[in-house]
């Protein structure tokens, strides 16, 4: 199967914040994946192992975010994708639709992605995505099963369950109870280091920067 995870980069959630001139300062600051998203990387990792395939993580953000995709290849993930563009707002509508620019040329199985991101808590991409690529999206999923072309997803319902059947391809946000996220090991951050990385730009997207607003 091919299993794509949506990643984001954010500040460590321990770091002291500190604002200059209207803007978050990032002197020194440690940066790490969003920890929802690792929730999505476990699982997308987990399903490879089940179900056979490949698993790509991809990020749309600073040049910086290479560091969250290594982690995630160090994790297990087989390849990485950043587009990174000073072109790229960091906005949920801009974000969505370069993804989803970026998806329209590959073969999906699903996607997976954090519930949200813990630096503005907004959980719109998947959404807005799911909508830009006309497929599925069930958010807060606490557990998938896939089979052959269905995933059935339970989701947290504001403290009660729902179960929630769709047809793939489909986009799922993986909520804190998923799995348990593992940790890179040492051979597995030495092999990330040889794993392929990618790099795109608007210019390798079929998209306009005014198509962006």
């Amino acid at each position: 199967m091919d299993i794509y995870v949506i990643l984001k980069q954010t500040f460590d959630t321990e770091e002291k914040i500190i604002i200059e001139d209207d803007n978050i300062s990032e002197d020194g600051v440690q940066y790490v994946i969003n920890p929802y998203d690792e929730y999505a990387v476990e699982e997308a990792i987990q399903k490879r192992e089940e179900l056979g395939g490949n698993v790509y993580v991809i990020a749309v953000g600073p040049e910086r975010t290479s560091e969250a995709l290594r982690t995630a290849l160090a994790m297990g993930a087989d390849e990485a994708v950043l587009i990174s563009d000073e072109r790229i707002g960091s906005d949920e509508n801009t974000i969505s639709k370069v993804l989803a620019a970026y998806f329209e040329g590959q073969k999906v199985d699903f996607i997976l992605g954090g519930y949200f991101s813990v630096d503005n808590g907004a959980g719109q991409v998947a959404i807005r995505l799911a909508q830009l690529l006309d497929i599925p999206h069930v958010g807060s999923i606490t557990k998938l099963d896939i089979s052959n072309d269905k995933a059935l997803a339970d989701r947290d319902a504001e403290g009660d369950l729902e179960q929630v059947e769709v047809t793939l391809p489909a986009v799922f946000n993986a909520q804190q109870g998923l799995n348990e996220p593992r940790y890179p090991s040492l051979p597995g951050i030495m092999k990330a280091k040889r794993k392929p990385l990618q790099q795109l730009t608007l210019d390798d997207l079929d998209i306009e920067e005014s198509e962006l607003i």
